[in-house]
């Protein structure tokens, strides 16, 4: 059976009035902008693939849907 690391999630979404990036339960890359915090959330993204880790960018409220 093929054993697959496990993947980073990298979360976007509305923290503290601002957006934010939340993985594994710490939040950073605050903004204002969500466009802003989306491209540091890519950009920690292609860091995480090109040093060999999977992960994969979520983004929650976008269509103004927001989970409580």
């Amino acid at each position: 059976m093929k054993v697959l690391p496990d993947r980073a999630v990298l979360t976007v979404l509305r923290h503290n009035d601002l957006w934010a990036i939340e993985c594994d339960g710490d939040h950073f890359g605050h903004a204002r902008d969500k466009d802003e915090v989306k491209a540091t959330a890519n950009k920690r993204a292609r860091q995480l693939l090109d040093d060999g880790q999977p992960c994969l960018v979520r983004i929650i409220g976008e269509n103004g849907y927001f989970g409580g």
